[in-house]
């Protein structure tokens, strides 16, 4: 996938070659880019040159580092915006830890141009393929669908005479993509993308084993599921419609 002449890369690194190697080989292959050197110029980069379709945020920074940045972002009103963050460790944990933080990609230093833009152009793909939100979901307590009730702050299930289910991290996040994208159709790689890094098991693309635990909760008949349906060689689908409990 080609990237279309509107996208706009944010690079968010310290070393100035760094910046420049990059800039020059994005432009190069059709994108704008805004490169700068720290957190601060960050903030003042997305209200003055905004809105960016990616940004490319390195771990390591003066100041505030990439992990706090990171999840600063995602918890504002750039969550939506994919994030690749680069680091010089290629500690495992640190990996794990940017994409829990709510990055999209992470990419190791040193690293050639060419492979980070083939990482931006798949970030990008996968963003753009989820479908919209249906929903507004999130500053709902409780969402019903079906027989259930999700109480969002708690993270567990209620069901019809109020008795919890409680649901690990995974599964309450599956659930939470599920509940936003209310029958739509969602293949495993768009499962994967909206749940990516949020648990260890998420990397090793688990994905069936999770909806058979999240039936299980949500007491559905695997062979005939009334909530997580099967759709052959496209994924899954939440058959049931959501409503925000007041």
């Amino acid at each position: 996938m080609t990237p279309r002449p509107s996208d706009h890369i944010l690079i968010v690194d310290d070393d100035r070659e760094i910046r420049e190697l990059l800039t020059t080989y994005l432009v190069k292959n059709g994108l704008r880019v805004v490169a700068v050197p720290t957190g601060r110029h960050m903030r003042a980069a997305l209200e003055e040159s905004g809105p960016f379709d990616l940004i490319i945020l390195d771990l390591m920074l003066p100041g505030e580092d990439g992990l706090t940045l990171c999840r600063d972002l995602r918890t504002g009103k750039y969550k939506a915006t994919p994030i690749l963050m680069l680091t010089a460790r290629s500690d495992e944990a640190d990996r794990i830890l940017g994409l829990e933080m709510g990055a999209d990609d992470y990419l190791a230093k040193p690293f050639s141009a060419r492979e980070l833009l083939a990482r931006l152009r798949a970030v990008m793909r996968r963003t753009r393929m989820l479908p919209p939100n249906m929903l507004s979901t999130e500053a709902a307590r409780k969402l019903a669908f079906g027989d259930w009730q999700v109480d969002t702050n708690a993270r567990h299930l209620l069901d019809t005479d109020g008795v919890m289910v409680a649901l690990s991290g995974a599964e309450y996040r599956l659930l939470r993509v599920f509940l936003d994208h209310p029958q739509k159709v969602l293949s495993r790689d768009q499962l994967l993308s909206l749940t990516q890094g949020r648990e260890a098991e998420l990397f090793e693309r688990s994905i069936d084993l999770l909806i058979s635990r999240l039936r299980q909760r949500l007491r559905d008949d695997a062979r005939y599921p009334r909530y997580i349906k099967t759709v052959r060689s496209e994924g899954y689908v939440l058959a049931s419609t959501v409503e925000a409990v007041d």
